[in-house]
């Protein structure tokens, strides 16, 4: 049988599952099949439909609706989830829908942050440690990797892979898909550059970043086509780590990735 919190004026499902220390504010509510991690505080006026699962030490601020149906004409009501992991910061009036019969979920991992106002559709699969500053809104399956910033007011198409430790600048329209280690800015959105100074933060080393630097110098500044690009990078540069995230990433990419650095108006690339 449904219930009434009155103590908090919030209404709580009795089959949803709250772990150890979660709080939830006033005039929230949270849905039947809902499970709330331990130590997870639900702001006031939050809403959280059926199939979300949300996990420890989470903060989800007033006005977010988590788990709410997709905005997909192709849904017919089929169950879904959405997974939210650990220590994940949701910030006000973001909403996280649920997936289709397409991949069965939408998941944002551990320690990311949503800002305010953020919409992750259905399908969506975001890493860990993952930011996506206000405003940004990410069509249907889009898949970003870890440790990738979207600066506010971002758009997204759908089906569009955003690759690890990459930087997107704000208002940017992303069309086609964005390697690893990137910063991506520009209309049509361009390579800018790699993300030395995130790249820094994370403890790269600088021997890492200038290998970095130089596969894309060959990819996107010295005007091979991609397949060629690809071959002199296999057969020149040493092999690590990081050349194969950049070489699977792209061979696997369609419709393409976005566009090298073209010089406008005397720009110069920034290679900081």
């Amino acid at each position: 049988m449904n219930f009434f919190n009155s103590n908090l004026n919030s209404y709580v499902h009795p089959d949803a599952v709250l772990g150890e220390n979660a709080q939830i504010g006033p005039f929230c509510y949270i849905d039947k099949d809902v499970v709330i991690g331990e130590n997870t505080w639900i702001g006031p006026h939050v809403t959280i439909f059926e199939g979300a699962r949300i996990g420890k030490n989470c903060k989800i601020f007033p006005g977010a609706v988590i788990a709410g149906i997709p905005q997909d004409l192709k849904f017919k009501g089929e169950y879904t989830n959405v997974i939210i992991g650990d220590n994940t910061i949701v910030r006000e009036f973001v909403t996280v829908n649920r997936g289709t019969a397409y991949a069965g979920k939408t998941a944002v991992g551990s320690n990311c942050l949503l800002m305010a106002y953020v919409h992750v559709a259905h399908d969506c699969v975001l890493g860990d440690h993952v930011i996506l500053a206000n405003n940004v809104n990410l069509a249907g399956h889009v898949e970003i990797e870890n440790w990738a910033i979207l600066e506010g007011l971002v758009a997204v198409q759908q089906f569009i892979k955003i690759g690890q430790h990459s930087f997107i600048a704000g208002g940017s329209l992303v069309r086609k898909h964005v390697p690893p280690y990137v910063k991506a800015a520009r209309e049509p959105l361009s390579y800018a550059g790699v993300n030395s100074i995130g790249l820094r933060r994370r403890n790269f080393t600088q021997d890492q970043i200038n290998a970095i630097q130089e596969i894309y110098r060959i990819i996107f500044v010295k005007g091979y086509n991609t397949t060629h690009a690809l071959e002199i990078i296999e057969h020149t540069l040493s092999p690590s780590e990081e050349r194969e995230n950049v070489l699977s990433f792209i061979r696997e990419a369609d419709p393409g990735i976005m566009r090298g650095f073209q010089q406008i108006n005397g720009a110069k690339l920034d290679e900081d």
